[in-house]
């Protein structure tokens, strides 16, 4: 017996556990000892009944992804391979129940399918969450689930991928009974109840699937929810068509349709790059200097300066993670309206259902207002969120280094500023950090983890640990102007203001952008962040800009005049009372006349050329920051634009996409820029060697990890 499927017996009922930790995964090896297993008990005739549960803290919660990962075209194996089992566990002569805790997504719940019965704890979820890697269920869960749940329930888990708890699947016939308490005691004592009575196949069972009639309504419903919430993905789609061929096909070919659709989606660029991302967001978690005991700091109160949308929306990520912030505000006008800023994001929530008003009471007690730093020598984590002014954070800084207490991480949220320089007005530079938050900071995934030249290790792990208690995903980055995810952000819009002054409608950058993937244009964010942030920071940097080299006129031009965006009701587009967007015809006017004063020649542009100009300008940019080393590899820059920017999860990241493309197709194509915009479309050196080499920047981070 394989020692990933134990089998031991209780007085006539056999158990089987699965122990692959940590989650169980169906590795290789592990659906050999389940067959294994099958064969003993059908052999055994002192055995009544089995059961299947999980070792340690989950049953199966789903395939190994890394096989996925290694699959290559031709040669769609994980289905293939694993129905057989599946089918094996349902032929089991004996009542087979399957004992569900933690988790059984995917395959997990694929094979829970296959047995006769499943009882689970009440905490238990389950669920069929392989859209968000692109892929379909691809060992029957297309065909099994409808079965059990009906077709609705199934198309609405197998499209949308979100997980159900166990109550629900009680509900809706996936799961038979809910044990409390002892899960294996419950679990062997149902099978005992089951023994010797005739064992119900799931593939057998057609009462849920409905008729042609009933479902075409589901089937159109659910196709136009993919279309509309899922953009451009195969996936759902895909989903959608194998349940559907569930309910009319037998068994048997419903599992081939299945099995053809998951192998296109499978090979497609889709799942690849959903699958780069799902390990991405874990490599990006290993700093290659900062081992993994390195002793971090205990931080059980935090406080925060400044009460804007920033600093409200940080405290309300520190107290939705239960832990206690001190907000600071220099007035008592601001500290009230930052205060009832954060009460109307939480009654919001409250009113959408995401929480209870009880848990919204909970975390506001967190939330201790103050005019001054008293207080703040208690504190084990500061983080600045004043207005973004250097001599204002240093200001701040000088402030926090008198108040806070010795080992104390004094945070910056600036998103453009120097680490370094504002470290200099603290006698501690070691504990000082950037923590670059995302608008609006209570939703955005995303924490830019900014790394100073003196930032001590225990201070860096401590931040990345943070991030994760936060429910974010921090990605640790160096300092220079910008950061990573800014920095690259600069050419992405400057690109798309250019292709404005050279012809090209607001609406027809931000379409074209959209249409690629991205969640909005990039004029319509510059609106919904406020176009005076931008302008500030660019007359911060004004002295840095290089003479005779173009620079956008137009965004400029507009925050002269009071548009701002969103908050004074007009920016690149003119806004209503509900912040909807509304074309302005006096841009288009004010833009050809500020292009002609400039010389600036208009002309018919493709919605290909603005995707190119966009994308290949955050490529390029990329590339630099990799081999300045402001990012430890490509992938964590793809995670940054994932999370932080609206980049399509499904294109991989703008790094994954360049790869994706070819980087000699880019290289050529940003040559091609260069001889007709001139010097900002320089391509960077390391753009140029892997485009010679005909390598990839995914081999490049792999290169230089294997050398660090």
């Amino acid at each position: 017996m394989s020692e990933l499927a134990q089998l031991t017996k209780d007085n006539g009922i056999a158990i089987i556990t699965i122990n692959n930790p940590p989650v169980n995964a169906l590795s290789p090896g592990v659906p050999e000892g389940i067959s294994a297993a099958i064969d003993e008990i059908d052999r055994d005739d002192s055995i009544k009944a089995a059961v299947l549960i999980g070792g340690g803290r989950t049953f199966v919660a789903g395939a190994d992804i890394k096989e996925f990962g290694k699959i290559t075209s031709g040669n769609a194996t994980r289905g293939e391979g694993f129905k057989p089992l599946l089918l094996r566990v349902e032929d089991c002569r004996k009542p087979l129940v399957m004992a569900i805790h933690g988790t059984a997504f995917g395959g997990g719940l694929e094979l829970a399918m296959a047995g006769h019965y499943r009882v689970a704890a009440p905490t238990a979820q389950v669920g069929q969450p392989e859209v968000k890697l692109g892929i379909i269920p691809g060992a029957a869960g297309t065909q099994r689930l409808p079965r059990l749940a009906g077709v609705a329930k199934a198309v609405e888990m197998c499209a949308g991928g979100s997980p159900i708890s166990a109550a629900e699947a009680l509900k809706f016939g996936i799961i038979d009974k809910l044990i409390e308490g002892d899960l294996l005691a419950g679990a062997v004592a149902f099978a005992r109840e089951v023994a010797g009575k005739p064992a119900p196949k799931t593939r057998e069972r057609n009462d849920k699937l409905g008729t042609v009639e009933q479902n075409a309504p589901i089937f159109a419903a659910a196709r136009e929810n993919a279309r509309k919430k899922q953009r451009n993905l195969i996936a759902p789609l895909a989903a959608v068509d194998a349940v559907e061929a569930a309910t009319k096909l037998p068994f048997s070919e419903g599992c081939q349709k299945e099995q053809e659709l998951f192998a296109k989606c499978l090979f497609s660029d889709q799942s690849k790059a959903l699958i780069h991302v799902f390990f991405g967001e874990r490599e990006v978690a290993k700093i290659p200097d900062i081992p993994k005991e390195t002793q971090t700091i205990p931080v059980e109160t935090v406080a925060v300066v400044g009460a804007g949308t920033m600093g409200g929306g940080i405290s309300m990520v520190f107290a939705n993670a239960g832990i206690p912030v001190l907000l600071k505000e220099t007035d008592q006008a601001a500290l009230d309206r930052g205060l009832s800023n954060i009460q109307r994001n939480y009654a919001n929530s409250v009113k959408r259902g995401r929480f209870t008003q009880q848990y919204v009471d909970e975390r506001l007690k967190l939330i201790r207002p103050t005019l001054s730093y008293e207080g703040f020598a208690s504190a084990h984590m500061v983080v600045e969120a004043v207005f973004e002014g250097m001599a204002l954070k240093k200001e701040v800084f000088g402030q926090l280094d008198r108040v806070c207490k010795p080992g104390a991480i004094l945070a910056s949220n600036t998103s453009t500023l120097s680490i370094d320089e504002i470290a200099s007005a603290t006698s501690r530079p070691q504990a000082v950090i950037g923590t670059h938050f995302f608008s609006p900071a209570n939703v955005m995934r995303l924490l830019e983890i900014v790394r100073g030249k003196a930032t001590s290790k225990e201070v860096i792990a401590t931040c990345m640990q943070i991030s994760k208690k936060l429910g974010k995903v921090g990605v640790l980055v160096g300092n220079c102007m910008g950061f990573v995810g800014n920095r690259m952000f600069g050419p992405y819009r400057r690109e798309a203001q250019f292709l404005v002054e050279e012809g090209a409608s607001v609406e027809a950058v931000d379409n074209a952008l959209c249409e690629y993937g991205m969640a909005m244009g990039p004029l319509a964010t510059g609106d919904l962040a406020g176009l005076d942030v931008g302008w500030r920071i660019r007359k911060e940097y004004r002295h840095l800009q290089k003479p005779g080299v173009r620079q956008p006129i137009a965004e400029d031009r507009l925050c002269e005049l009071g548009r701002y965006g969103q908050k004074t009701g007009a920016g690149w587009y003119k806004y209503d009372e509900n912040r909807q967007a509304i074309s302005d015809p006096e841009v288009a006017e004010l833009v050809r006349k500020w292009a002609a004063e400039a010389r600036i020649t208009q002309r018919q542009i493709s919605a290909e050329e603005i995707v190119d100009r966009c994308l290949y300008a955050l490529v390029n940019e990329g590339a630099r920051i990799l081999e300045e080393g402001y990012a430890l590899r490509a992938v964590d820059i793809d995670i940054i634009y994932l999370n932080g920017y609206g980049f399509p999860a499904f294109r991989g990241g703008a790094m994954w996409y360049a790869d994706t493309v070819g980087l000699k197709k880019v290289y050529d194509r940003i040559c091609d820029f260069h001889q007709r915009h001139g010097e900002l479309w320089t391509p960077a050196p390391l753009l140029k060697q892997l485009a010679d080499q005909g390598k990839t920047f995914a081999e490049f981070s792999k290169e230089q990890g294997a050398a660090a």
